[in-house]
């Protein structure tokens, strides 16, 4: 499969994936540590992709959405942002709020 057919995938497939370095039970970076605590402390159940074990995703996941830093959360398709964003969103409540739309039924 091609790698961008693999990301697309991805986060078509899940309503909730983060793309970041390591995983949420050992992050390998400060910012995916924040952004993956961020969601489940929303009460997030969410897909993630170790981009620092699949290198062509790390490689190219920039330019499926022009976004060139990790981590990256997508939720229903859409990129919401890195680190920043979604730490911002997380304090203003707006996360929780697109968690739970997301995962409602």
């Amino acid at each position: 499969m091609d790698i961008m057919d693999h990301i697309k995938q991805a986060i078509e497939g899940n309503n909730i994936i983060l793309f970041m370095k390591g995983s949420p039970d050992f992050p390998q970076c400060g910012f995916s540590a924040r952004t993956s605590q961020a969601l489940a402390e929303c009460g997030a159940e969410f897909a993630y992709i170790d981009v620092l074990a699949e290198p062509e995703v790390r490689a190219n996941l920039h330019r499926y959405a022009d976004w060139p830093t990790f981590p990256q959360l997508y939720i229903k398709g859409e990129l919401v942002g890195g680190c920043d964003i979604v730490m911002e969103m997380f304090e203003n409540g707006d996360l929780k709020t697109m968690v739970d739309e997301a995962t409602s039924k």
